[in-house]
């Protein structure tokens, strides 16, 4: 199967492209051309923009639905909310809990995806806990943090059938160092993530394997000029990834955008929006915490922010906005630098010959009007 998509621009990875067809093939993308052989097929978005789908790394639900209610139905139901805000890939994120909820979570994540998810692709499991620090918890439950254990984590993974891609954990904890050049030893990334680390734990970590920083500035000891900390350690290394919330409450916009300007294409936009984000205030369950969302703004009773309600589209236009940077420049900190820092950026992340046509459809205010799949749009308003 194939058709040609005509749009007024195309975000690429070097910058943008005006006019012309691209010719979608067999699920993905091929050449860009100036006129199409007769009696094509072609996808007419004149007066729009085409951009990579969206890739959400840190997930655990939305629209009232969370990856720990353990079940078949949430997942899919994830799936198919986060595609009408341009997001075509993620990883269902897990955290802190019972070694029975955990183990639920997983099997519901493994079995919806083996019976085919509705819309936005799960690239793999994300564990984000249970092995942290209390001092910087944030919305994770410090009755069950516990020391990383490997036999426990191969036994996760044997009822994931090989699907956990990413771990997130507190290096300071006993027997980490060990766990961590294990476990990256198998091709599963570990993030740094809720945790009271010094600058040069941090520094071993990434020495054994550890490439990521989660949410950074939140569950993490800050900067200081004496003592770097887990922030210090992240801006001040250029070869490691660190994720941004982008909502405005999580980080101040102009710490956002040098936060940005430091880490370049090694900042990753993720949202770790919970059950709240698109539901209204009230109300809602975090794991085993109560959390009350105002004004969009999700908190624990204990007044720690519980992850977020923001959308991806909304952190990428927040971005843009603040940095006043090129749209293609931010949009692939959504998109490709997610897929970098996972290892599947030849297959995803970008508009480029040979990779998978996920593809999202864009108005003049970076609103989603469609959003496609492996080239089958799944979404269209």
């Amino acid at each position: 199967m194939s058709y040609y998509i005509l749009a007024d621009r195309f975000l690429l990875e070097d910058g943008e492209k005006k006019g012309g067809y691209l010719k979608v093939e067999n699920g993905k993308f091929d050449d860009f051309i100036d006129t199409v052989p007769e009696g094509s097929e072609i996808e007419d978005w004149s007066g729009y923009t085409i951009a990579p789908g969206l890739f959400d790394t840190h997930i655990h639900g939305v629209n009232g639905y969370d990856i720990m209610d353990g079940t078949v139905e949430a997942v899919q139901a994830i799936s198919a909310s986060i595609l009408e805000q341009g997001v075509t890939r993620f990883l269902p994120t897990t955290l802190t809990s019972s070694t029975s909820d955990i183990e639920q979570a997983i099997k519901a994540i493994t079995e919806a995806d083996e019976q085919a998810l509705p819309g936005a692709q799960s690239e793999g499991i994300f564990l984000e806990g249970p092995y942290f620090t209390e001092k910087h918890k944030g919305a994770q439950n410090p009755d069950h943090f516990k020391t990383p254990d490997l036999k426990e984590f191969q036994e996760w993974q044997k009822i994931a059938k090989d699907s956990i891609v990413k771990i997130a954990l507190a290096p300071e904890r006993e027997h980490t160092m060990q766990f961590i050049k294990d476990v990256t030893g198998t091709g599963v990334q570990v993030s740094i993530a809720h945790t009271d680390a010094s600058y040069d734990c941090c520094k071993q970590a990434v020495s054994e394997g550890a490439n990521n920083y989660v949410h950074l500035f939140n569950g993490m000891s800050g900067l200081h000029h004496r003592e770097p900390g887990v922030v210090g350690a992240a801006l001040t290394d250029n070869n490691v990834y660190a994720e941004l919330i982008c909502d405005g409450h999580h980080v101040h916009p102009d710490i956002a955008t040098l936060a940005s300007e430091i880490k370049k294409e090694k900042l990753i936009l993720i949202t770790d929006c919970m059950r709240a984000g698109l539901m209204p205030d009230g109300e809602y369950q975090l794991g085993e915490f109560k959390v009350v969302m105002k004004d969009g703004i999700a908190k624990t009773e204990f007044g720690s922010l519980a992850g977020s309600t923001l959308q991806l589209i909304n952190g990428v236009k927040n971005l843009q906005k603040w940095s006043g940077k090129p749209l293609y420049e931010i949009w692939h900190k959504g998109s490709l630098s997610p897929a970098l820092s996972l290892g599947k950026d030849t297959r995803l992340g970008s508009i480029s010959k040979g990779k998978v046509a996920d593809y999202v459809v864009l108005d003049q205010s970076l609103d989603v009007h469609a959003t496609a799949v492996e080239g089958t749009i799944k979404f269209k308003k």
